[in-house]
């Protein structure tokens, strides 16, 4: 799937990999991009249509949804990270509300749209997802849990045209990360190699130099191999 003449929707679009996901989206010639924020913005290109939405609160989703008739791409990129070290559950429950549960809502509620297009889900997640980094433990449960939940919509949705991609990133130049001391990707490469790995029809995107070293013995490991032989167990939408 190119993006010309496409319409997207990239979730966290005010910064970081969001906003550059938004940029690269236009430049590949995207028809319409909706940039969804808690919080508004602007941006200076016509095609872009900001909205605003809160991922733990489903009305809010629900009426984004509402307002877009015709959605060919989903990035769900939006998310939370915070250090912790576990000993308050509700850091835990915070992170599992905003990267998995908003992302599940944001998902379901678009996926007529999705369906009509023969469209595609990018879910944004992270190596910290295939290995806790004991720093920020709530958030690599969270990733590790949306990475899960990828794996199962992706068998889900299959007999619905829908693709179901999981961006498989490691440290990226970000706000987020600007206090884990580290070599990191930039977002604008990094949200090429998105589309680049969507245009190629790759389950797992690698997006940078970190990531891409675990491309084979991912494509190779035992969570592949196993997520191969329950693809048929799905049942019929």
């Amino acid at each position: 799937m190119t993006l010309k003449d496409k319409t997207v929707l990239i979730t966290g679009a005010n910064r970081g990999i969001g906003r550059a996901l938004v940029d690269e989206a236009l430049s590949r010639g995207a028809a319409r991009v909706y940039a969804a924020s808690r919080r508004p913005f602007t941006h200076a290109d016509p095609r872009v249509q900001q909205v605003t939405v809160e991922l733990t609160d489903p009305e809010s989703i629900r009426a984004v949804a509402e307002g877009i008739d015709s959605l060919d791409v989903l990035v769900n990129n939006a998310g939370v990270a915070a250090y912790d070290d576990l000993a308050d559950v509700a850091v835990l429950q915070q992170h599992i509300a905003v990267n998995l549960f908003g992302t599940l809502e944001v998902s379901q509620a678009l996926l007529p749209a999705l369906t009509r297009a023969g469209g595609a889900i990018v879910n944004v997640t992270s190596t910290a997802g295939l290995a806790a980094l004991p720093f920020i433990p709530s958030y690599s449960i969270s990733k590790a849990a949306l990475l899960s939940l990828t794996q199962a919509h992706r068998a889900l949705l299959a007999d619905r045209g829908v693709r179901v991609h999981a961006v498989i990133a490691g440290p990226v130049d970000t706000e987020m990360s600007k206090d884990f001391v580290v070599p990191k990707a930039s977002a604008e490469s990094v949200a090429a190699a998105v589309f680049d790995g969507v245009a190629n029809g790759e389950d797992e995107i690698f997006p940078d130099a970190a990531s891409r070293q675990l491309r084979e013995s991912w494509t190779n490991g035992a969570a592949k191999v196993l997520e191969r032989s329950y693809a048929d167990l799905a049942p019929a939408s």
